[in-house]
């Protein structure tokens, strides 16, 4: 039985309904009911009022389309299950208490709501109420839907707008009946399921191997029309609106060239944001090409079936009257806040700024010092190819394993650029463009912390040519290291080797300094230090979250700053 977490397993829908109305101060719970009202109920006097309702787990459907401009009132059964007709009932009487003038009640095409609120409808109309019931069936999945037709699934959320959006703006019953009769019958929804989901207590409802996927089921798990194999998003999104419009398949949604639709790609609960992402792009594409105008996109979790790893798509097509009712005011708090504009695969990007305004333009590679730079940075690339496994091999300690694939990158990335065209001539401007070059390509923590320190160091270094000017370079390279870096000497990292290096360079302050002493001296230094922390106990990067007795060996980051340094000899 898969892990939920509730309090109890009897208590989870209403204790799921307690938590919105304790989050939101606009609604109120019905007392002894599962049913949200909103609480400005004198304010529906006069009014159409609208309740809808089914079971839980389908959150935020229905009580989170509660609010002015939506539903008046919503019902929630227990899990999957319709709600009770005592409780619509009730959700009634208290509406025509309030003094609503006709109540709507929209409804899903399931057997158990119908019944359910069909009776309640009966009941109240004998009492002498105003009601009406529209019934939602906006599945496209099945091409011969049989007698209980179409499933009522997320176009209900849109015919919740619509409807809405008509009663606050003071429509009759018989006016917002009509419309929203002719927009339910503009509305097609089909689901792409990739996991089951689970009832709490209870077992999934079916299974799916890990390569499966399926098309067409319901929001309660019930069977789809085909099974098939997992599908690459853009694959998967053109299946599904092939099938939401062939117009062999009985249920589908009528839709022609030039049409506007409004777009809802719906989350059934699992599915990640980045996947639902990159679901809505290729949905927008593919109708775009179909020559259909996505009027507006609406992207979420809107009505849900759990947890199940799945997308539904819904489709209603708009005219400007339409449109207006989708874009009125809701306070409903599950209504996304969407700007008023289409959606679109063509908008246009903001251009890259070719040349970052004070920034002075590279000096061509011509200077007497290219020559020697080049064969430093050659000599640097080959140790880091070299020592590439070694590096790996020290880093699958802290649990990636790939520091020394990040550094062989960087190597490969300089040589490229070396080739490319010859190096700036100005230590500076030298520096600087390596570092532009390492956060562009060698990625990872590495990158960003290499291109801070080659930033600051290249700035300390503007203009200057002296010795000591390499060691206040160093020293500002660290600086910045450590500032955003959060690491600091002893913390088992490459700023250990750096540090140690930094402190051999200050001798180059010393008037008459021999360069290439002090320069041996700081590799050593660097060895040594990359060798000490073997001891270190991390305490930051990836390695401070590894328990210290499993690090026994150096730091792999520190070992790649001791042969760089090396190199440079």
């Amino acid at each position: 039985i898969p892990k939920k977490l509730v309090t109890s397993v009897s208590g989870c829908a209403d204790d799921s309904l307690a938590g919105l109305v304790s989050c939101n101060p606009r609604l109120r719970l019905l007392q002894g009911h599962r049913v949200i009202l909103r609480d400005d109920l004198p304010a529906v006097r006069g009014r159409v009022a609208l309740l809808s309702g089914g079971g839980s787990g389908h959150e935020p459907a229905h009580a989170g389309y509660v609010g002015q401009g939506m539903l008046t009132g919503a019902v929630a059964g227990a899990v999957f299950a319709s709600p009770p007709v005592g409780s619509v009932l009730a959700a009634i009487r208290a509406l025509a208490q309030a003094g609503a003038a006709g109540i709507l009640l929209i409804v899903k095409n399931y057997t158990g709501d119908r019944l359910n609120f069909g009776m309640a409808l009966e009941r109240a109309r004998s009492e002498g109420t105003d009601v009406r019931m529209v019934v939602v069936g906006d599945d496209c999945a099945f091409a011969a839907p049989g007698k209980a037709g179409r499933r009522g699934i997320c176009g209900t959320v849109l015919i919740h707008k619509v409807a809405g959006a008509l009663a606050e703006a003071g429509a009759g019953l018989d006016e917002i009946v009509e419309k929203v009769t002719a927009a339910s019958k503009a509305v097609g929804t089909l689901g792409l399921s990739l996991s089951p989901c689970s009832i709490p207590g209870s077992k999934p409802s079916f299974q799916l191997a890990q390569d499966e996927m399926e098309l067409g089921l319901g929001i309660h798990g019930e069977a789809g029309v085909r099974r098939m194999k997992v599908l690459p998003a853009d694959e998967a999104v053109e299946t599904m609106l092939e099938h939401m419009m062939d117009p062999s398949n009985a249920s589908h949604l009528s839709l022609t060239p030039g049409c506007s639709v409004v777009l809802m790609v719906n989350n059934l609960g699992g599915l990640s944001c980045l996947e639902l992402g990159i679901v809505a792009g290729a949905a927008v594409r593919s109708l775009e090409s179909r020559g259909i105008c996505v009027a507006r996109a609406l992207v979420g979790s809107f009505m849900t079936a759990l947890e199940m790893a799945g997308v539904s798509l819904t489709l209603m097509e708009v005219d400007e009257e339409r449109l207006r009712l989708i874009d009125a005011k809701t306070t409903a708090m599950a209504w996304p806040n969407i700007p008023k504009g289409p959606a679109t695969a063509r908008r246009e990007e903001v251009p890259v700024p070719m040349d970052i305004p004070g920034k002075p333009l590279e000096e061509a590679g011509t200077g007497p010092g290219v020559p020697w730079a080049e064969q430093i940075l050659e000599r640097v690339c080959s140790t880091l190819l070299d020592i590439q496994d070694k590096l790996n091999q020290l880093d699958r300690e802290a649990g990636d394993g790939d520091c020394g694939h990040t550094h062989a990158r960087a190597a490969q990335a300089i040589r490229e650029w070396m080739h490319s065209r010859p190096p700036p001539a100005t230590p500076s401007q030298l520096l600087s463009s390596l570092a532009d070059l390492l956060l562009e390509k060698m990625g990872g923590s590495s990158g960003v912390l290499y291109g801070l320190f080659l930033t600051a160091a290249a700035r300390s270094l503007r203009g200057r040519s002296d010795p000591a000017a390499w060691a206040d370079a160093m020293d500002s390279g660290i600086d910045a290291m450590q500032r955003y870096g959060g690491a600091a000497p002893g913390d088992r990292t490459m700023l250990d080797s750096l540090c140690a290096a930094a402190q051999a360079l200050h001798s180059l302050r010393v008037p008459g300094a021999d360069p290439l002493r002090v320069l041996e001296a700081a590799v050593q230094g660097a060895e040594a230090a990359a060798e000490a922390t073997r001891h270190m106990e991390a305490a930051a990067g990836r390695a401070s979250y590894i328990r210290s007795s499993r690090l026994e060996h150096p730091d792999p980051g520190a070992v790649a700053v001791a042969a760089m340094l090396g190199a440079v000899l």
